[in-house]
């Protein structure tokens, strides 16, 4: 799953935003698991730039209903 910096998260669609953020979650608690589970992550910096990037989604999708 790719991580996305803010000027491309602003460039996609309300509908590829929520795909996208759907996926990201889901990740997210593959990877929380995996680490409760007593398995050493491959990446451990990962699900802290999956948080992140979920909270760039988020924001952005706050932006829209605001505007």
């Amino acid at each position: 799953m790719a991580i996305f910096r803010i000027d491309e998260i602003r460039n996609m669609s309300s509908e590829e935003l929520e795909e996208e953020l759907r996926k990201l979650e889901v990740e997210l608690i593959r990877e929380r698991g995996a680490v409760r589970a007593g398995g050493a992550p491959e990446k451990p910096g990962r699900i802290r730039e999956i948080r992140r990037t979920i909270a760039r989604m988020k924001t952005v999708q706050r932006e829209r209903v605001r505007k």
